[in-house]
């Protein structure tokens, strides 16, 4: 593997072309950013958590589950807004990092058809506005970054749930993706999302709906 290829920052090629950076353990680990105070100690072990999906409820064919959050501009973004449209939610773990920005790349990348299969396409973390803001800019993401602070909407959506990472057992966000048809149901969950091709398969999915 050549040096270029370790550097964590993205490179625009002659096109203008921005290429997302590739993931290594180590970074791997800084997304999922374990809290202390919730790892698992020599003391102690963590009682497991349910998977996600089973603690909120969620399965395909269900009600998606209402919220109503700010995006990286301020502006409010609700399910009552998009109504009637096929919905994207991919919910990452943390802005900025290698794998979160090459999804958000690649769903960037695919808007334009994605709204050509009448759907609409928000990521939403716990990042606070500012860092989803930076984000956006940095990497000239077109679609709307949702700020869910609280962990409301992750885990309604079961997106929050226990990680482990080096033998640690935490509590994060869970990388998901979920796809809500025009009446506003459930129609397809991807757990433990692996970002390589990703995208391409959400739009293959929201175009056969």
């Amino acid at each position: 593997m050549s040096k270029k290829i370790r550097k964590k920052s993205s490179k625009t090629d002659s096109s203008g072309t921005v290429r997302a950076p590739t993931v290594s353990h180590t970074e791997r680990a800084r997304e999922a950013g374990p809290s202390p105070s919730l790892a698992a100690t020599g003391k102690s072990k963590p009682r497991p958590a349910p998977p996600a999906s089973q603690a909120a409820g969620l399965v395909e064919g269900s009600p998606a589950p209402p919220f109503s959050l700010p995006r990286e501009d301020g502006a409010l973004v609700s399910l009552a807004d998009l109504a009637g449209r096929k919905l994207v939610i991919f919910f990452y773990p943390r802005a900025g990092t290698p794998g979160c920005t090459r999804e958000a790349i690649d769903f960037t990348r695919l808007a334009t058809d994605f709204a050509a299969s009448g759907t609409a396409v928000i990521g939403v973390s716990a990042d606070p506005l500012k860092a989803q803001q930076s984000f956006r800019n940095k990497h000239k993401l077109s679609i709307p970054l949702i700020s869910d602070e609280k962990r409301d909407m992750l885990e309604a959506y079961g997106a929050w749930g226990e990680k482990s990472m080096y033998g640690k057992t935490f509590l994060g966000v869970l990388r998901t993706t979920v796809l809500v048809d025009e009446a506003g149901r459930i129609a397809r969950i991807w757990c433990k999302v692996k970002v390589e091709g990703h995208a391409d398969e959400v739009l293959s999915a929201a175009r056969e709906l």
